[in-house]
């Protein structure tokens, strides 16, 4: 997978962890059907580890750590590491010399 696609991928499996944890946070909170949690929990927990799967060859570099150890928090994870590849990607654009105006 080339570097734009590790993103990319990793961002649609964060969003389906945090969104398959609202769906089953909010089952919870409201009627507690079975079969809601028999479907949510299974994508959930594939969502959690694909992110932490893309997350580990996305991350590169000094904060490489950082982003990975990130991934394994349960539920937002995923949007951590997101952000944490996305500020690192923004700070390296702006100290290459690149101008914007």
């Amino acid at each position: 997978m080339n570097a734009v696609g590790a993103p990319r991928a990793l961002r649609a499996a964060a969003a389906a962890e945090a969104v398959s944890l609202a769906v089953l946070l909010a089952n919870l909170l409201t009627v507690h059907a079975g079969w809601v949690s028999s479907l949510t929990g299974p994508v959930h927990g594939t969502a959690y580890l694909a992110t932490i799967a893309l997350a580990w060859p996305a991350a590169a570099g000094p904060s490489a750590a950082a982003v990975r150890l990130r991934a394994f928090v349960p539920g937002v994870g995923g949007l951590l590491a997101l952000r944490r590849l996305e500020g690192r990607s923004a700070a390296g654009a702006r100290g290459s010399g690149e101008s914007g105006g």
